[in-house]
Order: structure tokens, then C-alpha cells, then sequence
């Protein structure tokens, strides 16, 4: 084995694994990670997710959450997407640094603005991001190839307005755009049916999603509250699935054993009393 690819398998970064697999039309599914806790994401990691996106926009965590939390996932195999905060060219770069197999664009409503955002992920000419070798994207200054590799870098783009979704399929055209990914509850809101996902309107904005993707080759991806609802996703065609993030999951695991282990109120010895 040379070097080179021996500097690669002991790499904490995914090298565009996770963006080659999405395109050869496999199904991945992961967990959104917002409790701000390393050890929370590993758990995560090593239950079998097939990625973790690091939450920055609603997460508790800051940018700092992507030094710890790249390698810990990696330990597994796992590769780390972070949604950034904004669109800034200084946030998209911090986390590239970081390590970060991908990033997810929150909040932009129009073609020209995912464009403008996407020039953040390539170094110039292609793009604007800042260049600096010495860091872990970099292996801090051992991997020469490094900046010849930005194609690696997964792009992730939500569609969560009724102004996204009114120009998807020129976004799905855009180069650079990996995965359309709706945030159901920002696109209900906006589209005047907040939560009420059966709500016909919302469901024929995510068939809209799902043909712009197919149509231009890329993956669809969406936030569904369980395992099954993904499974029924992953059979219309959804590629790209997170199921529930950590603090949701840990939530609903606990409050669920909870109400099992805990006396029903008829079962009480105050109702029995009362019976007899």
C-alpha cells in the first residue's frame, strides 16, 4: 500500500464518499445533531446512521461542535454534513475546514441566491472559499491534493418556502447541488398549512421536489419523525432521509418507556380503592 492511499484510510474525512454514493441513486438514511454533546453523535454513529447533519442553525452547538464531532463519527465510518448557520462565505468555510463531508443551505428561496452560496464550497476560480492548508480538510498541511479535491464536498440545499419551491427545478439544475431537502415544517408554514402534512398543497409540493430531483440526476431528501415513515419515504423514492435528531429521539425513547413502566391511572391503588 503507497502512502497516498494509506493517508486516505486513516483519514477522518469522508474524500466524497457520501456525495458518490447519493449519486449512484443509493438510499441513505441519518440523524439531525443538535444537543451540542460529542458523545451524543457518537452514539448516533454507532448505532448505524449512515451520516450525521450538525445542526447549526436550531442546534445548541456552535462551529466548535464540528472539530469533535467529524472524528468521533469517522471512528465508525460515518461521515459528518453540517447545515450552517447562513449562507455566509465565513461560515460554509469554517466548517469545510473542520472536515465536514457536506454542507446544507438553509433559507434561500431563489436559483440566483443557491448559486451565490454554492461559490462559498470551491476555491477560486470556481468559487471565493478562502484557501489555507493547515487544517484537518488539509490534514494540516500533509495532503498536497487536498484543494484539487473541493468536487468531493456534498451540497445541500433546502427547499422550504413557497419561493424555493416556486423555482426547484432551476435549483436541481445548478452544478454543485447534491440533494434537494425539504424542512417540513418550514415549507408547511409556508405554504399556510403549518404541520398538517396530508394537507394536499403539501404533499404535491414534495412530489414537485421529488420529479425536480429525479429529473437533473440528484438526491431528495426530507426530515420524517420515525422509522417507519422513512421506510415509506425511502419507497417513493427518497434518498437522503433523517429520521428525527438526537434530543427528539432520546425524548420520545424515554417518555415511551415511561408510559409503560408507570401504573395506568386505573391500575392505581387509589382507583382500586375507589372501585371497591
Amino acid at each position: 500500500m503507497n502512502r497516498s492511499s494509506l493517508d486516505l484510510n486513516r483519514s477522518p474525512l469522508d474524500h466524497g464518499r457520501l456525495r458518490t454514493r447519493l449519486a449512484s441513486g443509493a438510499a441513505t438514511m441519518g440523524t439531525f445533531v443538535g444537543t451540542a454533546s460529542a458523545v451524543t453523535a457518537e452514539v448516533c454513529a454507532a448505532a448505524g446512521a449512515d451520516w450525521l447533519l450538525l445542526d447549526l442553525e436550531h442546534g445548541a452547538g456552535g462551529e466548535e461542535q464540528a472539530r469533535a464531532t467529524v472524528p468521533v463519527a469517522a471512528a465508525y465510518g460515518v461521515p459528518t454534513v453540517v447545515r450552517v448557520e447562513s449562507a455566509a462565505r465565513i461560515r460554509i468555510g469554517r466548517v469545510l475546514d473542520l472536515g465536514a463531508a457536506g454542507i446544507m443551505l438553509p433559507r434561500l428561496d431563489t436559483a440566483a441566491e443557491v448559486r451565490e452560496a454554492l461559490r462559498h464550497l470551491r476555491y477560486p476560480p470556481a468559487g471565493d472559499r478562502g484557501v489555507a492548508t493547515y487544517n484537518r480538510a488539509c490534514r494540516f498541511g500533509l495532503d498536497a491534493g487536498a484543494l484539487d479535491r473541493e468536487g468531493e464536498i456534498l451540497g445541500v440545499v433546502q427547499i422550504e418556502s413557497a419561493s424555493a419551491l416556486a423555482e426547484v427545478e432551476a435549483i436541481a439544475a445548478l452544478d454543485g447541488v447534491d440533494v434537494l431537502f425539504v424542512g417540513p415544517r418550514d415549507l408547511s408554514h409556508d405554504l399556510g398549512v403549518p404541520g398538517e402534512f396530508t394537507a394536499p398543497v403539501y404533499r404535491e409540493a414534495l412530489e414537485r421536489v421529488r420529479e425536480a430531483a429525479a429529473a437533473h440526476g440528484k438526491a431528495c431528501g426530507l426530515l420524517v419523525p420515525d422509522g417507519a415513515t422513512a421506510a415509506a419515504k425511502r419507497s417513493e423514492g427518497w434518498t437522503f432521509i433523517a429520521i428525527g435528531s438526537d434530543s427528539t429521539l432520546l425524548a420520545t425513547a424515554l417518555s415511551a418507556a415511561l408510559g409503560r413502566a408507570r401504573p395506568r391511572p386505573q391500575d392505581s391503588p387509589d382507583s382500586q380503592e375507589t372501585r371497591s
